[in-house]
């Protein structure tokens, strides 16, 4: 029978590219034991199936038995992984670097002291243009051996020179790892907690900002120091709210790739998600102008196919554009308009759903769900939003399921869907009783939608009204506007009051904010 869960050297087989496939077949077509063509008839056995199937792999290539395949698998493995590391070692400078490490230790073992040496400094050369302390280290280290073992004869004061070198990269390489370890802790409390809630919250992020961010100057460091800085202060500014200084810290993340430009090929990542979180604070502050022009940016990188050479980059691009391309949209109150990109969305999702969390996929149902509610399709709105709400069980974000259901709410209310509205009603208040803090703005929309089913048909403009000025105060208040960057429950009112689609009066805010 099929295997629920492929084992990893079928899903490697079915990730590889067609050129990726060549080069394997290139790459083990040498003189080789009868054991070495059964791993081949094994590739071509898993290559050709659509899902991992023992039975049926056993069935293609009868010289196989069963009791073979567990060993034959591994050393497939094994053989895929070394065709790749060659094939892709252009691409990746940390792999040619330790390639010509291993070199320095044949030539060390071979006897050639002084062949070692020079390959070591060629070594330190690589790996501090490619800003890579960590393997600068370790040439040091294995030149060390080498100067205290025997008489080179190389350069003078050789012992001063090698001991201030690895106090100095130790140094840069300690204040790299303090800084990345703050960022990822900050990053890894965004994704639990969100946004602050409250002043306590704000005393809390602050306090822990403070107890894991090391005393060092931005400027006193290498590339990736700064790169660290700058992230660190991104997420505590956006767990804050504060998204002015995080739009600072942003560009300077930025402007950092700018600066050394060759870093945009070798850490193409980071670049983008720099992109990325400056897009979003942009976002957040509604500067549009300047949103657009980044956006370019990110859409003239992504456009050039020779950056696009690893599924990591494909992945992370196709969030950010499709993410951003969404935000754009909402900014412009263009929602119909918007909706054009959703199949070609939706493909592209299900292409790369095995490689994403399952968060982002919901992140991106819930921008899918806003579109059409933007749009007036209420019930395709609800279709997505449902796909969020379905996953009870989930660790997921709170803030992003509360929102799920009052959007989900409200769209059942305009769907005019009364037969379901008395169950969403209850389902939302059962939710937000679990919350651990609920925000005035949630409480005061549950509350009228709870109530506006008595409310007399001439008096419904006028509850929104009350409504509409209720939230305007909340949203003034200091983080109490968390919520509106999920829902934009002001504009919503207002097409109510005015009684116009929802995306007019998003227009017509757009054509005030340019």
């Amino acid at each position: 029978m099929p295997t629920k869960n492929p084992e990893p050297v079928f899903q490697l087989i079915k990730s590889l590219t067609r050129t990726e496939k060549r080069h394997f077949r290139l790459f083990t077509n040498r003189p080789g034991a009868s054991e070495d063509l059964k791993f081949l008839l094994l590739f071509d056995a898993l290559d050709a199936l659509e899902t991992a199937d023992d039975a049926a792999v056993l069935a293609q290539v009868p010289s196989l038995k069963r009791a073979q395949l567990a060993n034959l698998k591994a050393n497939l493995y094994r053989q895929l992984l070394a065709s790749l590391r060659v094939y892709h070692a252009g691409q990746n400078p940390d792999i040619q670097l330790h390639e010509q490490l291993d070199y320095a230790r044949v030539l060390y073992n071979k006897g050639f002291y002084q062949q070692a040496l020079r390959m070591l400094e060629k070594v330190k050369q690589g790996a501090r243009q490619a800003e890579m302390p960590h393997i600068v280290l370790l040439a040091l280290d294995f030149e060390k051996l080498i100067e205290s073992q025997y008489i080179t004869r190389s350069l003078k004061d050789r012992a001063d020179t090698l001991t201030a070198e690895a106090t100095d990269t130790v140094a840069h390489l300690a204040n790299q790892h303090a800084l990345s370890n703050a960022s990822l802790r900050l990053y890894g409390l965004y994704l639990k907690a969100g946004h602050a809630r409250n002043r306590a919250d704000h005393e809390r992020i602050t306090a822990f900002f403070r107890e894991n961010m090391p005393v060092v100057p931005a400027n006193n460091g290498g590339f990736f120091e700064k790169l660290y800085f700058y992230q660190a202060h991104v997420w505590y500014h956006t767990l804050d709210q504060d998204f002015r200084a995080g739009y600072r810290y942003a560009q300077k993340w930025v402007d950092l790739f700018e600066a050394a430009p060759h870093m945009k090929e070798l850490q193409t990542m980071l670049y983008i998600k720099g992109l990325h979180n400056l897009l979003a604070s942009l976002y957040n502050l509604l500067y549009y102008s300047k949103f657009k022009q980044v956006l370019n940016i990110l859409e003239e990188f992504a456009a050039n196919q020779t950056r696009r050479s690893s599924p990591n980059t494909e992945i992370l691009l196709f969030q950010y554009l499709y993410t951003n391309r969404i935000n754009a949209y909402f900014l412009e109150g263009r929602f119909t308009e918007g909706l054009e990109i959703i199949p070609d969305l939706l493909e592209q999702l299900e292409r790369y759903k095995p490689q994403l969390d399952l968060h982002r996929t919901l992140v991106l149902y819930y921008k899918i769900a806003s579109l059409y509610f933007g749009s007036g399709e209420f019930v395709k709105a609800i279709e997505y939003l449902n796909l969020i709400i379905q996953h009870k069980e989930l660790s997921l974000r709170e803030d992003l399921q509360c929102f799920a259901r009052i959007l989900n709410l409200i769209a059942h209310y305009e769907a005019g869907d009364d037969a379901s509205l008395d169950y969403q009603i209850r389902s939302v208040y059962h939710f937000l009783g679990k919350m651990d803090d609920q925000q005035p703005m949630q409480v005061e929309i549950f509350r009228f939608l709870r109530t506006v089913g008595s409310i007399a048909p001439h008096q419904v403009r006028e509850a929104f009204i009350r409504l509409r000025d209720k939230l305007i105060v909340i949203a003034a208040t200091p983080y109490e506007s968390r919520p509106f960057l999920y829902l934009d429950i002001v504009s919503w009112l207002e097409s109510k009051i005015s009684n116009v689609p929802v995306q007019e009066v998003m227009q017509r805010k757009f054509r005030q904010m340019k």
